[in-house]
């Protein structure tokens, strides 16, 4: 699904058969989930294959690895400049980027790597939770503590949580989780961000126990420059009662419709809420129908 024989990866500066972009069994970052990572997309567009947001994803890549110590000797330019290498390489201009910084050093040791090691690998992944809308449940985990460790920081180990909170949901007949955080308040899902609609506005959780991710503010800034107003506030379960629409946002998820947590049903179908016209919006400004070239980051 990922790779084939004909597949190249970014391995430590030099591109590489995917197939040899391995890392060994006393590495670090295996034992510990020491490592940093994004998801980033390229669209087909009128201008040709275009990374969306690639500064902004490849900021917080940095921001990352400063926050856990790892070493990351690549420049925000230099990591642009190989995705489009990569992308060229494997022939894809639709395509899923996932940059990896992670300590391959053999250390059991549990302080701050004094190298950092670089794998980047591309592939054609359609959105990640489908495109019919989901039906979610509240999880009985919650987000990680914010003062246990640094949330904002997208860090390979804290998607054990993920993991764990969507094979729950999955196991009792849900198609994702809903994850609260430490004072019961909504958070966000184990792989994207929600957003609910009543009376025209859209309300989201601020930042604290969420990752603030990168389509999320796109989404709001797409939604504010249509006049619709955005809510960055605490909210319960039980403030969902009455919603009209929902919504999660991320980069391998895109824009996807929900249309019920546990008992609560939203009144609307997607397709007649402001998720579905933003997710519109959406598409066309990672396509580049209606912005200019430059707008889409390169």
């Amino acid at each position: 699904m990922y790779f084939n024989s004909n597949t190249v990866a970014f391995l430590d500066g030099e591109f590489v058969p995917a197939s040899e972009a391995t890392c060994g069994a006393y590495a670090q970052s295996l034992h510990y989930g020491y490592a940093v990572f994004e998801g980033i997309r390229a669209y087909n567009t009128p201008q040709g294959s275009q990374v969306f947001k690639a500064r902004e994803h490849y900021e917080r890549f940095h921001y990352s690895c400063q926050a856990i110590g790892l070493p990351l000797n690549y420049s925000v330019e230099e990591l642009t400049q190989i995705t489009y290498q990569l992308l060229e390489k494997n022939g894809l201009t639709d395509a899923y980027i996932r940059p990896l910084a992670y300590a391959a050093t053999p250390n059991m040791s549990l302080k701050h790597a004094t190298t950092g090691n670089l794998l980047m690998a591309v592939w054609e992944w359609g959105k990640y939770l489908g495109d019919q809308s989901l039906r979610l449940t509240v999880s009985p985990y919650e987000r990680p503590n914010p003062k246990a460790v640094p949330i904002e920081a997208k860090v390979a180990g804290h998607y054990v949580n993920s993991i764990i909170a969507s094979s729950e949901a999955k196991g009792r007949g849900y198609d994702e989780a809903l994850l609260l955080d430490m004072n019961g308040y909504v958070a966000e899902g184990p792989g994207a961000n929600f957003f609910f609609e009543r009376d025209g506005e859209l309300y989201t959780a601020p930042a604290g126990s969420i990752l603030r991710g990168i389509t999320r503010n796109t989404i709001i800034d797409l939604a504010r420059e249509a006049g619709i107003r955005v809510h960055e506030q605490f909210f319960t379960p039980a403030e969902l009662q009455g919603a009209q629409g929902a919504f999660m946002t991320g980069t391998a998820a895109e824009v996807i419709g929900v249309s019920s947590v546990d008992d609560v049903v939203f009144e609307k179908p997607f397709a007649e809420t402001i998720g579905a016209q933003l997710a519109s919006r959406y598409h066309d400004l990672v396509t580049g129908v209606l912005v200019p070239a430059h707008l889409v980051q390169r």
